[in-house]
C-alpha cells in the first residue's frame, strides 16, 4: 500500500461543516482539508461559487459515500439583490452589461417581482456555471470564448423573504433577502429574472449559505479548524459519521446478526418505514444506509469498517 493510500485509511472518516470565506472556490476549500489532513479522499456536497460565502459541507474518508445523499437537501440563503444593472455572470464579479435606471420602482413592484420567482420553476441556470455541457464544466466554454445556452431545469423556491430595500445610486435599487430552495437552485438566476420582469436588469452582490438541509453556519468553522478539529477526534465544525447520517435519514439500530448480515451485503427484515434509513450497530458505527424492499431492506450504501 502507498504511503497515501496508507494515510486515506488511517483517518477518522467524519463530515465537515465548514464557513467558506469569500475568493476561494470549493476546490481550494478541499485542497486546504487535504493538506491539514494529509489525506486525499476528500469531496464536497455541492459548490459554492468563489464570491460566495457560508456553508460547505466536505466528506473525508469513507464520509465521501454520504456527499451524494446530502448535496440533494434544501438550501438557505441570504443574498443582495441589485437591480438596475446587468452582468456577464449575473453577479458583481462579471462585466456589467446593461445598465438601466430602476429609480422608479417601488417597493411593492419589487416585492411582487420576487414573488414571482417562488415556487415551481423551470430555471436557466447562468451560462457561467458548474453545469457540465458536453462533458464540459459551462464556465469553462464561456472563458475560452464559447457562446453556451442552458437548458432550462426544474427547481422549487420555498420562499424569498424581503428584508430591506434601499437605492444606493438614484438609479439603483438593493435587495436584501433570504432565499429557501431546493438544490440546483441558482440565486444568481432568481435576481437576473426578477430584474428582467422588472425591465431593468439584476444581479448578485452578495451570497452567503446559511443552511444545506439540517446543517447550518451555526455549526461551522473555517476549514482550517474544522479538519484539525477532525483530526484531533471531534470539535467545532466537525461530525462523526454516524451522527451525519442520523441527522438526514431516521435511525435504525441494528442487532450484532443484522449488522453482520449487512456486512456481508445480505438483506434484512423491512421496517415498513419509507425511504433510507441509518443503520446503526451496537457499538454506533455505522453500518450502511439500507432502505425497504417488500419484505426485506437492502443496502443502498455500505460503509464497511476501517
Amino acid at each position: 500500500m502507498s504511503r497515501r493510500r496508507a494515510a486515506d485509511a488511517d483517518v477518522t472518516p467524519g463530515v465537515l461543516l465548514v464557513d467558506k470565506p469569500g475568493g476561494m472556490t470549493s476546490h481550494d476549500v478541499v485542497a486546504r482539508a487535504r493538506r491539514v489532513l494529509s489525506v486525499r479522499r476528500v469531496g464536497h456536497a455541492g459548490t459554492l461559487d468563489p464570491m460566495a460565502t457560508g456553508l460547505l459541507v466536505l466528506g473525508v474518508g469513507a464520509a465521501t459515500r454520504l456527499l451524494g445523499h446530502l448535496g440533494g437537501a434544501d438550501k438557505v440563503y441570504e443574498a443582495t439583490i441589485r437591480l438596475g444593472q446587468t452582468t456577464v455572470t449575473d453577479d458583481r464579479e462579471g462585466e456589467v452589461l446593461t445598465t438601466t435606471p430602476a429609480g422608479h420602482l417601488d417597493d411593492a413592484a419589487v416585492r411582487a417581482a420576487l414573488a414571482g420567482q417562488t415556487g415551481p420553476l423551470l430555471q436557466v441556470p447562468s451560462a457561467v456555471s458548474a453545469v457540465k455541457v458536453g462533458g464540459r464544466r459551462s464556465y469553462d466554454r464561456v472563458r475560452a470564448g464559447e457562446e453556451v445556452v442552458l437548458e432550462p431545469r426544474p427547481v422549487t423556491v420555498h420562499r424569498i423573504d424581503v428584508h430591506a430595500v434601499t437605492r444606493p445610486a438614484p438609479d439603483l435599487v438593493d435587495v436584501a433577502v433570504s432565499v429557501a430552495c431546493t438544490a440546483g437552485t441558482y440565486v444568481r438566476a432568481i435576481a437576473r429574472d426578477a430584474g428582467a420582469a422588472l425591465g431593468v436588469g439584476g444581479h448578485l452582490t452578495a451570497l452567503r449559505r446559511t443552511a444545506s438541509g439540517p446543517f447550518t453556519t451555526a455549526q461551522a468553522a473555517p476549514v482550517e479548524e474544522a479538519a484539525a478539529a477532525l483530526a484531533a477526534g471531534g470539535g467545532p465544525g466537525t461530525l462523526s459519521l454516524p451522527d451525519a447520517a442520523t441527522a438526514v435519514y431516521p435511525e435504525r439500530r441494528l442487532t450484532d446478526d443484522e449488522a453482520r448480515a449487512l456486512g456481508y451485503g445480505q438483506r434484512i427484515a423491512a421496517t415498513g418505514r419509507p425511504g433510507l434509513s441509518a443503520a446503526i450497530d451496537p457499538a454506533g458505527r455505522l453500518v450502511a444506509l439500507v432502505e425497504d424492499a417488500g419484505s426485506t431492506a437492502r443496502v443502498s450504501v455500505g460503509f464497511p469498517p476501517a
